[in-house]
């Protein structure tokens, strides 16, 4: 089952991510504390696969994600889709475009990620959001 491996949230623009073990998820807002948070912004919260970190030789935040999921292919979600996050539900706004702040980790970073930077997401449905938290896909009704 996917879960939350790591949760991260930045106190301030362009400072290292500082990793929390529990998180408040405000609707239509992001995560409390976190300057990238704004009320009906498309990057409320941005996830990223820890698989993919692996893949390319990266530690859990430090290319800005708020969660860093396992056991989910996080580039593989379409936009509109909706994740359960323990009792918190996102929905996936857009596809992560690579900023240039990528290449302040490793020169060369941005390219080598595009396409797998991550997923932005809206928080449809706040909440308490705890490391180890099970991750699940909501399934669309039948018709819709």
């Amino acid at each position: 089952m996917a879960s939350v491996a790591h949760l991260f949230r930045a106190p301030k623009r362009r400072i290292p991510m500082e990793e929390v073990e529990s998180v408040e998820a405000i609707e239509d807002h992001g995560f409390a504390g976190c300057t990238h948070a704004k009320k009906g912004g498309q990057r409320q919260v941005l996830l990223v696969d820890k698989e993919t970190l692996a893949a390319m030789d990266l530690v859990p935040g430090v290319i800005r994600e708020n969660i860093t999921t396992e056991g989910l292919n996080v580039n593989g979600l379409a936009p509109g889709e909706q994740l359960h996050v323990g009792s918190v539900l996102l929905q996936v706004s857009a596809v992560c475009t690579p900023c240039d702040q990528l290449e302040l980790v490793r020169p060369g970073l941005r390219r080598e990620i595009y396409g797998r930077r991550g997923m932005l997401c809206r928080v449809l449905k706040g909440g308490i959001l705890r490391r180890g938290d099970p991750i699940r896909r909501e399934v669309a009704a039948a018709g819709a």
